[in-house]
């Protein structure tokens, strides 16, 4: 196995139409997130708007770790709070039935270490999942094309949706038969309803690791996590019914997963600017540094949304300096996300934070 790729500045490359494209980003995220308060009520994220679960938990991370993996967070042993957030992707809370990847956030409190700029003083460690091996798209240029088609039918035509995807779903599970799924097809609705605590999630785009670069996965690990990968859960008679699966197994049992990292080994197979391109686990397989145990608890509240939906914050740039993001969706989020946040706080009159008040986990 090749030697991991040793973290330089020089590995990211600006385009020259970076600035462009986030002016883009903050007008389309405006578009959405104004489109759901006119018409909902009350503004939400400008992706990942629904919520399935919001959990509260411990991350331990795994002693005698081998030194290129015993980097950052990850270069002791230690256990460390943390809020997580599960969620449908798209900018409206749509229901269930229409089926799309999930995403993954989690918060990690109270780490050691210098800490970027963007945290403002809080010690805290953010990292993004989201069902897929890779970005659906290249850059935050394709990204934003995207974007704006997505705007465009915010709030709009749910029903539409909703037998779109039973369609999409039909097709893809055809493809899987012949072909490949396709990830296009999977985010327009036709991803297959799998209970997502059996899922496996990625950061799909890469970070610095301490002296290395890397990207994340997080994949079931207790038992009774591992036996609902792969089950499928009836979305098509219940806005909520993710919602309600999650918390059952929540309530009566917990689980836990494992984080795993994978080290960039070979820059031209594993790329640092383009996010659409997932990296060789032959050329370098996933390795487990850290645990994320949830015990039993309730998996969601309206309580519970009002301290982590409305006024929490998930940001990559939410964290260490030796966990820095890298490429071109990371340095786009650098500006979407915090204007994101900003304007839903502005709109619902609720200020955001970056940590949760002290006792939602004691429901």
């Amino acid at each position: 196995m090749r030697p991991p790729v040793a973290y330089d500045d020089s590995l990211e490359k600006l385009r020259s139409d970076e600035e462009a494209v986030k002016s883009g980003l903050r007008k389309s995220f405006r578009k959405i997130i104004t489109a759901t308060r006119r018409d909902l009520g009350h503004a939400s994220r400008g992706v990942h708007a629904k919520s399935h679960a919001l959990l509260e938990g411990t991350l331990h991370v795994r002693s005698g770790l081998p030194p290129e993996l015993a980097q950052g967070l990850f270069a002791g042993s230690g256990s460390y709070r943390i809020t997580a957030r599960l969620s449908a992707i798209p900018g409206d809370p749509l229901r269930d039935a229409v089926s799309g990847p999930r995403g993954f956030a989690l918060k990690i409190h109270d780490v050691p270490g210098d800490l970027l700029d963007d945290t403002h003083g809080v010690a805290v460690q953010d990292f993004l999942f989201a069902n897929g091996t890779a970005f659906g798209a290249p850059d935050a240029g394709v990204f934003l094309k995207m974007l704006r088609l997505l705007a465009l039918t915010t709030d709009r035509a749910e029903g539409a949706k909703a037998l779109l995807s039973r369609c999409l779903r039909f097709v893809q599970r055809g493809l899987g038969r012949v072909a490949r799924r396709s990830a296009a097809l999977d985010a327009l609705g036709g991803f297959e309803p799998t209970h997502p605590l059996g899922d496996r999630f990625h950061s799909q785009v890469p970070c610095r690791y301490g002296d290395y670069v890397a990207k994340f996965d997080l994949v079931p690990e207790s038992e009774s996590f591992r036996r609902l990968t792969g089950r499928h859960i009836d979305i098509d008679h219940d806005p909520i019914a993710i919602r309600r699966a999650v918390g059952r197994v929540l309530a009566q049992e917990g689980g836990s997963m494992s984080l795993r990292v994978q080290l960039c080994r070979d820059l031209a197979t594993q790329p640092v600017e383009n996010a659409q391109i997932a990296w060789s686990e032959e050329t370098s397989p996933f390795q487990c540094v850290a645990s994320v145990d949830f015990p039993p608890q309730r998996g969601w509240s309206e309580e519970k949304s009002r301290q982590i939906d409305d006024s929490l914050s998930f940001s990559p740039w939410h964290g260490l300096v030796a966990h820095r993001p890298l490429g071109n969706i990371m340095r786009a989020r650098r500006v979407a996300y915090p204007f994101s946040a900003k304007l839903r706080a502005g709109l619902n009159g609720c200020p955001m934070r970056f940590l949760p008040e002290r006792g939602v986990s004691e429901e």
